[in-house]
């Protein structure tokens, strides 16, 4: 084996242009197929980053009604609490990592101080967790302390996108705020660590991203909701995944032990109408997790299919490549028939023949397929530079195309090979 991998390096090295444009067809397949699966992988990449967040997992679970987001003023003392006990059976969930509750009210010309006010703004009512859970830190100031929860003190943490609204100039700490009629001491602003900033390019994608943040959030006390309100809005759940894999399972079970505690709860039999289970229906009352992870996954699917064809078009190149390969194995043969008849006629069995051609066939498209991955991963660069468009390596992507070349060669080279093998000794010492 190794002999025939010398020799054949020797016949290519001995006829430097007939293999490489022998090889070009191979080169010019492996090129574009790495090329194309290298983007293919990028724009996934970069589809998932948009929706999940660079490095954000954090599975939101809201109470939904019908398909909007439930909301029902003084009503809402019907919906159940969430909870220890519902919280320490979503944290026994292996695929879950951490867990937090909040409430959330859209806030419209209500947040204002002495000469500002904000048109939309989110007012957040939260426990201790959330920040932790949700990855903000501290810009300047704090978070909420165990006095502030025990005492229920007027006061309130703001974003970034909020301190930029309401103090143009200065620090927003120790300064007040007006929400709702009620005055409230800012102690912190936070930001979110690895902050995810989706591409927007249409008004729909600014409604999709920004619109119900558009005046930036606003936190207090959970405990300061009923106070303030005089209701108690509905808990909604943020859960932490142990990996970006882990989000779909975590979302789908933490779902649905919230929704079973909604179907057990004797607060929400009270509202489906004497526990009749058509109620259930007819209210729609459920929690939802907002699988991001779900729908980068379908986008990227839609993605990978449209790819999928080019490969296929670029395989052909491939098939062509194959072709050339047998065509250039064949003139071999005949030209060294002479070379055939000696061996066989000094006792070179049929075996070693047909592996010394197969040998140069195989050696000959892989050498094309390594060229061309190289001139692949040049060309996914240059297609990224020039189409800003997201590249990913993929080694598996790279060792299948090596391989695949191989196989080529093999494949596209056994007929040469047998017929070489085949040649009678006698007629082949005799060939001019």
């Amino acid at each position: 084996m190794i002999e025939n991998i010398r020799l054949s390096f020797q016949g290519v090295w001995a006829h430097k242009m007939r293999s490489f444009l022998t090889m070009l067809g191979i080169i010019i397949g492996i090129a574009a197929i790495i090329a194309i699966v290298s983007t293919i992988k990028g724009t996934n990449e970069k589809i998932k980053e948009n929706l999940v967040g660079s490095g954000n997992t954090i599975i939101d679970i809201k109470l939904i009604q019908g398909d909007w987001e439930y909301s029902s003023g003084d009503s809402s003392q019907q919906i159940p609490v969430i909870d220890e006990t519902v919280k320490e059976s979503i944290l026994e969930i292996d695929e879950v990592v951490d867990l937090a509750t909040y409430r959330l009210g859209r806030l419209y010309n209500q947040v204002c101080t002495v000469d500002t006010s904000v048109e939309y703004a989110s007012l957040y009512g939260v426990d201790q967790k959330y920040f932790d859970v949700m990855g903000y830190t501290v810009k300047s100031g704090r978070f909420f302390n165990d006095q502030d929860v025990k005492k229920c003190n007027k006061v309130a943490i703001i974003d970034s996108t909020s301190a930029a609204s309401l103090y143009s100039k200065g620090s927003a700490v120790g300064k007040t705020i007006e929400i709702s009629g009620d005055t409230y001491v800012i102690v912190g602003v936070v930001e979110q660590m690895d902050s995810f900033s989706p591409t927007v390019e249409s008004i729909a994608d600014w409604y999709t991203y920004y619109s119900n943040d558009a005046g930036g959030k606003i936190f207090i006390v959970d405990k300061m909701w009923p106070l303030m309100f005089s209701f108690d809005e509905p808990y909604n759940v943020v859960v932490k995944p142990r990996t970006t894999d882990d989000i779909t399972v975590a979302g789908r079970k933490s779902t649905d032990i919230l929704n079973e505690f909604l179907k057990k709860s004797s607060n929400n039999n009270s509202l489906m109408e004497n526990n009749n289970e058509e109620a259930v229906e007819e209210t729609s009352i459920k929690y939802k997790s907002n699988d991001l992870l779900e729908k980068a996954k379908n986008l990227q699917e839609v993605s990978s299919s449209t790819n999928q064809q080019l490969i296929w078009i670029a395989s052909i190149s491939l098939i062509v490549g194959g072709i050339g390969v047998m065509n250039i194995m064949l003139v071999s043969v005949t030209e060294r028939t002479r070379e055939i008849g000696l061996k066989k006629a000094l006792g070179a069995r049929k075996i070693v023949i047909l592996g010394q051609f197969l040998t140069e066939a195989a050696v000959l498209t892989s050498l094309g397929g390594i060229i061309g991955v190289g001139a692949g991963i040049g060309l996914a660069y240059i297609i990224s530079s020039v189409a800003s468009v997201p590249v990913a390596i993929s080694g598996v992507a790279i060792a299948i195309s090596v391989a695949f070349s191989v196989v080529i060669g093999i494949v596209f080279g056994l007929i040469p090979s047998i017929k070489a093998s085949n040649l009678n000794p006698i007629d082949a010492l005799r060939y001019e």
